[in-house]
C-alpha cells in the first residue's frame, strides 16, 4: 500500500460519514453518534496526514504552497466542527453548518486526490510512498 491508497481509504470513510450525517435531523442519538465519529475521524486523519504527507512535502518548492494550503483547509474544517459543537443539534442552523462542513471536506478531498497526489507523486519515490503509508497507517491504528 502507498500513501495515496492509505489516505484515500480514510477519505472514503469521511465521505460516508458526511453523507449519513447530513441525512439526520433533530437532536437524536444517531446524529450525536455520527457527529462524534466524524469529528474523531477528521481530527485523527488531519493529524496523521499533516505528519506523514504534508510535512515531508513542505521542504519541496513545488509542493510547499500546496502543503500549506492543505493544512490551512484542515484548520477551516476544525473551525466548522467547533461551530457545530456550539450549535443546538435540533436547530436548522446545525444542519446548515453540517452541510457547509460536508462541502468544505469534499472540496479538500478533491484537491488532494486530483491535484496534490499527482504533484507529490513527482516528489516521492515508490519506497517513500510505501514508507509514508506504513507510518500513516500505524498512527491511525494507534489513535483510533
Amino acid at each position: 500500500m502507498n500513501i495515496y491508497e492509505a489516505i484515500r481509504k480514510d477519505h472514503d470513510i469521511q465521505r460516508n460519514l458526511l453523507d449519513q450525517l447530513v441525512d439526520t435531523s433533530g437532536d437524536t442519538k444517531t446524529r450525536h453518534d455520527l457527529f462524534k465519529e466524524l469529528r474523531k475521524e477528521l481530527t485523527l486523519h488531519a493529524n496523521a496526514e499533516e505528519r506523514h504527507f504534508y510535512k515531508p512535502l513542505i521542504p519541496t518548492d513545488m509542493m510547499q504552497e500546496h502543503a500549506r494550503h492543505g493544512i490551512a483547509e484542515h484548520h477551516e474544517i476544525d473551525e466548522l466542527i467547533e461551530q457545530l459543537e456550539k450549535t443546538e443539534m435540533d436547530s436548522s442552523a446545525w444542519l446548515k453548518v453540517a452541510k457547509n462542513l460536508k462541502h468544505k471536506v469534499e472540496h479538500h478531498l478533491e484537491d488532494e486526490e486530483h491535484t496534490f497526489f499527482q504533484l507529490s507523486g513527482k516528489v516521492f519515490n515508490e519506497k517513500e510512498k510505501q514508507s509514508l503509508a506504513t507510518k500513516y497507517n500505524a498512527y491511525m491504528e494507534e489513535h483510533r
